[in-house]
């Protein structure tokens, strides 16, 4: 399969295995696309809001950015197959560092871009009536949120993975009855199987690798019972790692598409690719 079909397709874009392919698996596919099974569905509306980091953000984020390559360079000679682990890792601190610059040195006194951001949108939604889903894929970055939240007098409902079921049915059955303006959720715990048709605004705080998982996490608002058309915010730093993971999302959307007709696959990312990543988000103020 990855002679005939993933490599062709995937690294050479090759349209003759990518139609050769299609045309396989097409009788064993079934479309149905949500506006068409659920017709008086409200309009849903998705916008980037790009985040341009302070001074000191894009200073410490090229200061890791820079030594992130160091040490994947260290690793060329080395016969580990500790590699992949160690970009993976890299990667994810210079996420977190999008996120929040305490998530990755504690006690940081850089203030967050990202957090400032939310903090105008938090503001504007409240004062025009509106609800809305927050979601990290970052426990601790929820953390951050919710006591900025506190300190706001944010009213609000919490979910992660560690809430217990008890705890998370209280939860979703308060915010549908009006107590709470919004909602914190950890991607994972909330991706999918509960309804909070109270929100008709989602805002993601982070990319997450698989641009379904997103999707699956805003439909939380956008379902069956929702009666107000839903805006999805998507936060994304400016020339960062962040922006390089929308830009992945976009291509593996396109091959999903062409392929099984807008079904979800997930192609696996390659190691070249991820340090690629790193390389192509460096700061161009910096």
């Amino acid at each position: 399969f990855n002679e005939k079909f993933a490599i062709p397709i995937q690294s050479f874009n090759d349209k003759k295995a990518h139609e050769r392919l299609k045309k396989m698996v097409q009788p064993f596919i079934l479309r149905r696309i949500k506006n068409q099974v659920l017709k008086d569905l409200p309009p849903r509306t998705e916008v980037t809001l790009n985040v341009e980091l302070s001074h000191e953000e894009a200073d410490l984020y090229e200061s890791l950015r820079r030594e992130a390559l160091d040490k994947i360079n260290d690793t060329k000679n080395s016969k580990s197959d500790s590699k992949p682990m160690i970009v993976l890792a890299e990667i994810m601190k210079l996420r977190r560092l999008c996120c929040n610059p305490s998530l990755v040195i504690p006690n940081m006194q850089i203030k967050s871009s990202k957090l400032a951001l939310l903090e105008s949108i938090t503001d504007d939604l409240l004062a025009s009536g509106h609800k809305a889903l927050i979601f990290s894929q970052f426990v601790d970055h929820l953390s951050i949120i919710r006591k900025f939240f506190d300190e706001k007098g944010y009213k609000y409902q919490y979910l992660d993975g560690s809430t217990t079921i008890r705890a998370r049915n209280k939860a979703i059955k308060d915010f549908q009855n009006g107590e709470g303006d919004f909602f914190l959720i950890s991607l994972k715990a909330g991706g999918q199987g509960i309804n909070l048709t109270a929100a008709d605004y989602v805002i993601h705080m982070d990319p997450w690798w698989n641009p379904a998982v997103e999707d699956q996490a805003s439909d939380r608002a956008h379902r069956i019972g929702q009666n107000k058309p839903v805006t999805i915010y998507k936060l994304i730093t400016s020339n960062t790692i962040e922006e390089k993971i929308v830009q992945l999302h976009s291509k593996k959307r396109d091959l999903a598409d062409g392929l099984l007709e807008g079904t979800d696959i997930s192609g696996r990312i390659s190691t070249n690719e991820l340090i690629s990543l790193i390389n192509n988000s460096a700061l161009n103020k910096i």
